[in-house]
């Protein structure tokens, strides 16, 4: 009887111990942002770490170097149809978003390796796409937790890429259902 209640005692305190962290919030909370067109859906999971005043670029982020864009684990973007990303035609599914951040333009990256924590496993190999786009300065407003959006018009839209002062954008066009 001592042995179960021992056993039963060190179980709930364990139980107590897994529960609270697992209510501790992440220091970069996840991000989602979706789009509809018709029948297609896209959405984008994304970690979302704070600026907090830190150099951003070219610092904690570092130039010239694959990044998960974003947070924990790679970025993800989910499509159940498909999609033209920037002129190219990609097949419905989910896939890793990777950048490669520079001073005047960021190399684009969709990837088909799931699952990764951060970029540490990135495989070229497994590059659907890459393209490049120009940065742009944002002097009218700092975004202070990294930022997707969508901006959408019919079965167009601009995927935007925004941290502290830095935005890049690249065009998606959703396709007409046959």
């Amino acid at each position: 009887m001592c042995r179960f209640v021992i056993v039963f005692h060190s179980l709930i305190i364990a139980a107590r111990c897994f529960s609270q962290d697992a209510l501790q919030p992440r220091p970069s909370p996840i991000g989602i942002v979706t789009a509809r067109y018709k029948d297609t859906y896209l959405k984008i999971t994304f970690g979302q770490p704070h600026k907090r005043g830190r150099e951003v670029f070219g610092k904690m982020v570092p130039f010239d170097q694959v990044w998960r864009t974003g947070a924990n684990e790679a970025t993800e973007l989910t499509f159940t149809k498909t999609l033209t990303i920037n002129g190219k035609l990609v097949k419905e599914g989910t896939y890793s978003l990777f950048t490669i951040p520079g001073r005047e333009k960021w190399t684009i990256i969709i990837n088909s390796d799931m699952g990764l924590w951060g970029s540490y496993n990135y495989n070229v190999k497994k590059d659907v796409i890459r393209f490049e786009v120009p940065v742009r300065v944002n002097t009218q407003y700092v975004y202070e937790p990294f930022t997707i959006l969508i901006e959408q018009q019919n079965e167009k839209a601009t995927i935007s890429l925004a941290w502290d002062k830095t935005i890049v954008s690249f065009p998606i066009q959703f396709q007409e259902p046959n």
